[in-house]
């Protein structure tokens, strides 16, 4: 069995925000495999804050820039070691200069994008002392009558684009600012992956097994509160099953087939989610508790 680390205990704890020692029996019970032990605390009831897998972790800006001629728009993550650096015009210069890079030269890759930014950042480090990182970006382009409506959310530490059938701006606006808001994950039901259902449908049975209220239930009934849970869990991760954030009564799905257009794509970046900007002293906390 794999050694049960403070590293994968701390992993595990950010995924799920369960108890220090409920992740480690979860990792002991799943022999240090984080998927699984992450699918056992949730079938034992466990999870107290699973979004915070995409807690914010890194310091930076999130961007979103147009081009006046073309129309087309670059969304961008630029992070940096120190909110300090985060808020200064140096920063945000860089940034801005990055995104018209993008805009300009086209890159077809993360690496080739920094090799066209790679001299904004190394005069960027030197004048302001830290590392720098362009750690994502996305260029969305438009055709005959689509249009691209943008939101920058906390000043730069979320943004958010959308690409409509056609031109609507209060429409658009809403919904860039819904999946600021809202952080789907697909666009509609249809575009969850197979797998990605099947396992949630096999997490929910097992959770199902350990609630005793549902103890005894007919089989059929109890098909019918799994997949009714599956579809609840999914619920908020599709852009098209999430509420309007001008009429929250009304899903965008149906207000999106009201006023007879579509999203066609959209974009949303986080700045630093998933990624560890220090260490803490979680060791001393995890060891203070398990020895």
């Amino acid at each position: 069995m794999p050694a049960v680390t403070v590293d994968l205990i701390k992993q595990l704890r950010d995924r799920t925000g369960a108890g220090l020692m409920d992740c480690k029996g979860a990792l002991i019970a799943c022999d240090g495999d984080l998927d699984k032990a992450g699918d056992y605390l949730r079938e034992k009831g466990l999870v107290k804050a699973a979004k915070k897998s995409g807690r914010i972790a890194a310091e930076g800006l999130a961007l979103t820039k147009t081009c006046e001629k073309c129309g087309a728009t670059v969304v961008l993550e630029v992070n940096c070691e120190t909110d300090f650096v985060s808020k200064g015009d140096a920063f945000h210069q860089l940034v801005d200069d990055t995104a018209s890079a993008l805009l300009h030269n086209r890159p077809a890759s993360l690496e080739e994008a920094k090799e066209v930014t790679n001299q904004l950042f190394v005069d960027g480090t030197v004048k302001m002392g830290e590392k720098l990182d362009l750690r994502r970006f996305v260029i969305l382009e438009k055709q005959g009558e689509q249009a691209i409506y943008t939101y920058i959310h906390m000043g730069g530490k979320i943004a958010a684009a959308v690409v409509l059938a056609k031109e609507d701006a209060e429409l658009g606006k809403g919904l860039a600012m819904g999946v600021a808001s809202y952080n789907p994950q697909y666009l509609t039901f249809e575009d969850i992956p197979a797998d990605v259902i099947a396992h949630e449908k096999e997490v929910q049975l097992e959770a199902a097994k350990n609630d005793e209220k549902l103890a005894g239930k007919p089989i059929e009934m109890l098909t019918k509160i799994i997949d009714n849970k599956v579809k609840k869990y999914f619920a908020e991760m599709v852009l098209m099953l999430q509420p309007y954030i001008y009429d929250e009564s009304k899903t965008l799905e149906e207000v999106l087939k009201q006023k007879g257009n579509s999203v066609l794509k959209f974009v949303r970046f986080q700045v630093g989610e998933g990624i560890e900007k220090r260490q803490d002293d979680f060791a001393a906390e995890v060891m203070s508790q398990i020895k």
